[in-house]
């Protein structure tokens, strides 16, 4: 007897077929950049179809802003990679905190925080400028860390949810702002400006982070630079050192983590300060390479950007690099798209689709993922329940 004549020839097809086969290392990649350039072009040619709608602008001009104001000369490039500078620092405490397994939802919050704290500690303190700007820079990771202490300090006393807590100091941290800058003895401007906007006095050129590069051509900050150091260390941090595998264990399983004597208060809390940290650090770096005083909106999304980047690049740190480039390209690209006419409200729908469409290509390989997971384990299962029909090939 045959397995056919057990069982049936439809029934022994799956079983014998074995597992699907799974995908080598490049072509998950040539997966990756295919699936990322159909996402964009079709959300660029939605907004190109929705500016011609909207304006009498042509089809094309969507393309060329965006890759003018992003790519097209050394000064673009340059401009990019300083958007691309604080939204990097702020994915990698996004990633730090999700590879515990806590989604902070305050980065926003976190980066303003940072922002008013450096801004205290560069206005209000003299000093020579070799002590000021780094003293600048850790004042503004307390500050984040200390936003990002209060959800933490929710979470572990009292129970409260972290997306929550952390999403709702978003608002209660520009409140905080708005106080700050109408208060003359903490960042209200010295002179009052002529529109009468509530902003801090602007720091001076010795107080801000030095530029590399040509005058007219290619410049970045030396932010860029601590940016890229950083990424390389909390890459080298998670991937090799106890701590890194302790977060780990505690983001796959709590219950397992704890049992193995690792502390979800001490781990779990360290890993939600830290991300605040990177925020906060991200606002003073903010504050004295690009924008150089604290006003409303300073923060200008970057934290929600920075999560995003977190999130796009599924936890993996080093992939944060080229993806926070590419929000910096677009924040670049989309800046240059309002310089050329096109009404700011239609600027900002550009941006959410190219950034939807960065979204997709994840969550498209997941399901895929998914779904393949789930045809191995139908097989096994099969072929589990039907051991005699297996043994009976002749």
């Amino acid at each position: 007897m045959t397995v056919t004549d057990a069982v049936g020839t439809e029934k022994v097809a799956p079983l014998l077929a074995g597992p699907p086969r799974t995908r080598s290392r490049l072509a998950s990649i040539g997966i990756n950049i295919a699936l990322y350039v159909a996402a964009i072009a079709v959300a660029l040619l939605l907004a190109s179809l929705l500016i011609v709608v909207a304006t009498d602008a042509a089809p094309g001009d969507v393309f060329h802003a965006m890759y003018e104001g992003s790519l097209s000369s050394p000064s673009a490039i340059a401009l990019s990679l300083n958007q691309a500078m604080p939204i990097l620092i702020v994915a990698l405490g996004a990633a730090i905190a999700s590879r515990a397994g806590i989604i902070n939802i305050g980065p926003e919050g976190q980066l303003i925080l940072g922002g008013i704290f450096g801004a205290v500690v560069a206005l209000k303190i003299g000093g020579p400028p070799g002590i000021i700007i780094p003293a600048t820079l850790v004042a503004s990771a307390l500050g984040g860390a200390l936003w990002a202490g209060v959800a933490a300090l929710l979470r572990f006393w009292r129970g409260v949810d972290v997306v929550i807590s952390t999403l709702l100091l978003n608002f209660v941290a520009i409140q905080v702002l708005s106080y700050a800058l109408n208060k003359s003895w903490l960042l209200q401007e010295t002179r009052q400006n002529v529109q009468k906007l509530p902003q801090s006095d602007r720091l001076p050129p010795d107080l801000q982070l030095p530029r590399y590069g040509s005058a007219t051509g290619f410049t970045v900050s030396l932010g860029l630079i601590l940016a890229l150091v950083l990424a390389g260390l909390v890459a080298f941090a998670l991937a090799r050192t106890r701590w890194g595998f302790q977060l780990k264990m505690l983001g796959l399983n709590a219950n397992a983590a704890r049992s193995a004597g690792v502390s979800m208060v001490l781990l779990g809390g360290g890993a939600l300060v830290l991300s605040g940290a990177f925020a906060g650090l991200a606002g003073g770096v903010m504050l004295t390479a690009t924008a150089y005083r604290i006003q409303p909106g300073f923060s200008n999304n970057v934290g929600f950007d920075g999560l995003l980047v977190a999130l796009i690049a599924r936890r993996n740190v080093l992939a944060t690099i080229p993806v926070a480039f590419f929000f910096g390209a677009l924040r670049a690209g989309g800046g240059y798209l309002a310089s050329t006419g096109v009404p700011r409200y239609l600027v900002d729908v550009v941006q959410p689709l190219v950034v939807l469409a960065a979204l997709l290509p994840p969550v498209i390989l997941s399901l895929w993922d998914r779904r393949r997971a789930l045809r191995v384990a139908r097989r096994e299962a099969q072929i589990q329940t039907q051991p005699s029909a297996i043994g009976a090939v002749a």
